[in-house]
């Protein structure tokens, strides 16, 4: 997932609007768990039974696809490890303007094969690796829209506050097509919030909502951390560390609903 050059770029304002979300009382503590991780093939895994005993990780979200027509070749191979370590298993597509959203769900499904405890995710930011193919608003929301059709369930949505809420990125500036609001089919998704700071900022159509997962650091290199916030993982050469709003408990039952609506 690549986020470096979103991190520094301003939100966008965005005007109040009709969905009522669930308010969260900042005063109170609201635990959380360092549980979840998620890779793809570019990843080494030697031992997910190591990453689940020694490092004490529930959770992992694994690529499935990109795009309209390119499948994570260790998908299938690694759920099947993961689900025999003891571990919840998770499902990302990387969006890109390539292909419809509607094309790009249905790909997803075919290739990520969800179950009923299977958590999706939409991985909705810049390509900077090549940014005129990055997927645009209106994209995602028919993403989000078929698969919640097909599954009865809304995916996560990954993405940083600055790019839902309309900021610039690149040389060129480039944009989602415009800022998420609350009326937005996403944002009736549970966020998958990026943010390498030491407290996240929150885009504005979650404001009233709060993050479900927030990934608050990057990939580790050769089991060792790149910067102070970050952990290694047994058995896990290269992953990236994500904290879920909430306790153990509610972190697998909130995934094992595949991520409905559960209060966390």
């Amino acid at each position: 997932m690549l986020l470096a050059s979103l991190l520094s770029v301003t939100a966008v304002p965005v005007a109040a609007a009709a969905v009522r979300p669930r308010r969260i009382h900042h005063h109170q503590h609201v635990s959380r768990v360092d549980a979840v991780i998620d890779i793809s093939h570019m990843t080494t895994v030697s031992d997910f039974s190591l990453a689940r005993k020694r490092s004490k990780i529930l959770g992992v979200i694994h690529k499935a696809s990109e795009g309209g027509d390119w499948r994570d070749p260790l998908y299938a191979k690694r759920r099947q490890q993961a689900e025999e370590a003891g571990m919840l298993w998770g499902a990302y597509h990387f969006g890109t303007r390539q292909h419809s959203g509607v094309d790009q769900a249905l790909m997803f499904l075919a290739t990520a094969r969800p179950g009923r405890a299977t958590l999706m995710a939409l991985d909705l930011e810049f390509n900077d690796q090549n940014p005129a193919n990055t997927m645009k608003l209106h994209q995602a929301e028919d993403f989000v829209r078929t698969v919640h059709e097909a599954t009865g369930r809304y995916p996560l949505i990954y993405t940083t506050a600055a790019w839902a809420d309309g900021a610039p990125a690149g040389g060129h500036h480039h944009t989602l097509g415009g800022h998420i609001t609350e009326r937005s089919i996403l944002a009736h998704c549970p966020l998958w919030l990026a943010d390498y700071r030491t407290e996240p900022q929150l885009p504005i159509a979650w404001k009233g909502k709060g993050w479900h997962f927030w990934q608050y650091a990057g990939d580790t290199e050769d089991c060792g951390p790149r910067g102070k916030r970050v952990r290694s993982v047994s058995g896990v050469e290269r992953c990236d560390r994500n904290l879920f709003r909430g306790d153990a408990a509610t972190l697998c039952h909130f995934w094992k609903k595949g991520g409905r609506n559960v209060s966390v």
